[in-house]
């Protein structure tokens, strides 16, 4: 068992030629694809000459362009001082985007032939391996401008959108806090808050706030900035709802994702029970924000990696062998980084694409969470392994199935965790576990809902101020939380700091992938067979819809009712912890 990377499997090192040799060889053969298909389009009219081109495009998929890219990424995240991975890094994202450039006419090309000829295409047999592929790209067409419209968007993305962000990110990443005699940088202090007893948290709450509230200015404009560079993108491509780019990016239909979200607000007073069941067992008459995610008790049992590798194992091996050994060969292989040193990126992540090995970060520190960080991040893992099945144009997956892959194998190896620490323990754990669920399923969609309104009022008015932003804020937050909590004013102006609202809609995607799998563990508890199902859902990639491999389980995202389905586990658990709390009393 190997517990570092082992970077070897990609280059000997950055001054490897290979690492120019594959640049070159990837680069031509893009450019000699490019130059064909421009030159004879036959591919456009015949069901037979697209299957060829079709062959070649995929073949492109698996040259060893991106394998530098990753190579120097992986060596920056193991430490963030190798300026010369970096530097190379930039390069090499430099020569992906001109690559990237060259091959934008052919699928554009595609979106705009004829609805007969693209009927005819999905019917031909010889395009049968590609139907989905062509089934999306035609129906996503619509969207697409010209190319050079589209190299515009691509090229001035980055001042438009990026920057805002990042100049925003920049403000809070410098900021400290005075606190507590100590000068603290921001988001130390949002990290340390739920550690501290009720009248410092408070306090460090408030005084966060007070620092939010300070780059209230910056996020104003940057927020209005890129909804409206947003608003403008819709525009032009003739999308009609904010979130809709979004769902369509990660292969959902709008039905399914909307039934989520008011399936998850019409069970709002699941989270309100948790809260009020926290209260009671903080002993507080109220809750603030600053409560929100506060601890109740601290699981002190230690897990070492070893046993930690030991329980996950037997785990996997009892859904499928199968999942065990992908465990052991990712471990074998030098392809999980599991310890936290000095310079190493922190967080943890799974990272793969095709032709490549799966590779994972962790930053292990022998207790619960990291051993649920493990499962997760295998669950990704086992994801991107089976997924391998497919042929290339496939073997990805949309963000939607792959956190609801991350999450099913977070559940397996956290429920026999709980299970197994000591009594007093049992309900700090079961807390734990719900806080996350109420975090991932109802503060997400808040987020959703907050974020859909806010796009609205920038779209209406053309411009919203740092105050309505926060006044919005609170009202969604509010309306998840329950009565056990008392909100300030000030409490709104954390948005200041909420990465995932520039993301447009990113956030719908966690509650997605929860509930699912929670579905799905639901079956899986009354008949241990239907591994076979989660297995075929797992090894489907990008071959269907995430509604047709869900349906394939029995499960129709199109009804609020698969959503209610997961909500039952949450309810269920918030019963227990409810039924604990009153018999600690």
């Amino acid at each position: 068992m190997k517990t570092t990377w082992d970077l070897g499997l990609f280059y000997k090192g950055l001054d490897d030629p290979k690492i120019e040799q594959d640049q070159k060889k990837t680069d031509a053969a893009v450019a000699s694809f490019a130059r064909a298909r421009r030159k004879d389009k036959s591919y456009l009219k015949k069901p037979s000459a697209l299957a060829k081109a079709l062959i070649e495009y995929e073949k492109l998929l698996t040259l060893p362009g991106a394998r530098a890219g990753y190579y120097a990424y992986y060596r920056k995240d193991l430490d963030v001082e190798d300026k010369s991975a970096e530097a190379l890094l930039a390069k090499l994202q430099d020569r992906g985007t001109k690559r990237s450039n060259q091959l934008l006419f052919f699928t554009l090309g595609l979106g705009k032939i004829s609805a007969p000829l693209q009927k005819k295409f999905l019917a031909a047999k010889e395009l049968l391996p590609y139907r989905y592929w062509l089934t999306l790209l035609f129906k996503n067409a619509k969207y697409d401008l010209s190319e050079s419209e589209e190299k515009i968007l691509l090229l001035t993305s980055d001042v438009a959108y990026s920057r805002w962000i990042q100049a925003t990110e920049n403000v809070l990443n410098k900021m400290t806090i005075q606190f507590d005699g100590e000068s603290i940088p921001l988001p130390q202090a949002q990290n340390i808050l739920r550690t501290l007893p009720t009248e410092k948290r408070r306090a460090l709450g408030y005084e966060l706030n007070t620092a939010y509230a300070a780059a209230g200015d910056i996020a104003e404009s940057e927020l209005n900035a890129v909804y409206t560079d947003k608003k403008v993108d819709d525009e032009l491509r003739k999308i009609k709802e904010p979130y809709e780019a979004t769902i369509r990016g990660y292969q959902n239909d709008v039905k399914s994702v909307l039934a989520l979200v008011d399936a998850v607000t019409e069970h709002n007073k699941i989270a309100h029970r948790f809260y009020d069941a926290k209260r009671k067992m903080l002993k507080l008459d109220t809750l603030t924000y600053a409560d929100r995610s506060a601890a109740v008790g601290e699981v002190s049992e230690q897990i070492p990696f070893e046993r930690t590798c030991a329980l996950v194992r037997e785990e996997f091996a009892t859904l499928n062998p199968r999942y065990a050994e992908i465990f052991d060969r990712l471990l074998d292989n030098g392809q999980i980084d599991v310890y936290p040193k000095k310079g190493k990126s922190g967080g943890a992540y799974c990272s793969g694409a095709i032709g490549q090995p799966t590779m994972v970060l962790l930053n292990h520190t022998n207790d619960v969470e990291t051993l649920k960080t493990l499962a997760h991040e295998m669950g990704h893992a086992i994801h991107a392994e089976r997924a391998k099945a497919q042929r290339p144009l496939y073997q990805g997956h949309p963000i939607s199935t792959a956190e609801t892959a991350s999450t099913f194998f977070e559940r397996v190896a956290l429920k026999r965790v709980i299970a197994e620490l000591p009594q007093e323990q049992q309900i700090i754990a079961l807390h734990d576990a719900i806080q996350d669920d109420i975090s991932t399923i109802f503060r997400q969609i808040a987020f959703f809902r907050f974020e859909l309104e806010l796009h609205h009022e920038v779209r209406a008015n053309g411009y919203v101020p740092k105050e309505r932003i926060a006044e919005l804020m609170n009202e969604h937050m509010a309306a998840y939380l329950g009565n056990a909590f008392q909100l300030a004013p000030e409490d709104g102006y954390f948005f200041v700091a909420i990465s995932h609202i520039r993301r447009f809609f990113y956030v719908y995607s966690y509650a997605y992938g929860q509930l699912i799998s929670k579905a799905l563990h639901r079956k899986l508890e009354k008949n241990p067979a239907f591994i076979e199902k989660v297995d075929g859902f797992l090894t489907s990639g990008e071959s269907r819809s995430p509604y047709d491999i869900f349906k394939s389980c029995g499960l129709d995202t199109r009804k609020p009712g698969v959503f209610a389905e997961g909500l039952k586990s949450v309810e269920t658990d918030v019963a227990r912890f409810e039924k604990l709390v009153a018999q600690a009393a």
